[in-house]
């Protein structure tokens, strides 16, 4: 791993937060492309993370069931995986284009 990388999760794990991006529809929904959300040192599974952000910001919760959802770059395949402090989630709603 980079040192640079090492240094930022470093950083991350003192600070025990997550960063989680949002694009398209799910910025709107938030108004917000960026979140920063407390995590538990131990971490916490994906779909909690995720629901809580919900509770928040009640227009995510639709566009969050068909949304793609990335960690630390690639995409993840069920929502039961633990996020850890450092990690970045990326939230990436259906959306076309050219």
């Amino acid at each position: 791993m980079p040192l640079a990388e090492r240094k930022r999760r470093q950083e991350a794990w003192m600070t025990r937060t997550v960063q989680l991006t949002l694009f398209a529809t799910a910025r709107e929904a938030v108004g917000a492309s960026r979140l920063e959300r407390a995590v538990p040192s131990t971490g916490v599974r994906l779909d909690t993370l995720l629901e809580s952000i919900a509770e928040e910001h009640p227009r995510l919760r639709p566009i969050l069931r068909n949304a793609r959802v990335a960690r630390n770059g690639e995409y993840v395949v069920g929502k039961r995986l633990r996020v850890r402090p450092g990690d970045e989630i990326a939230i990436h709603p259906p959306y076309s284009g050219g």
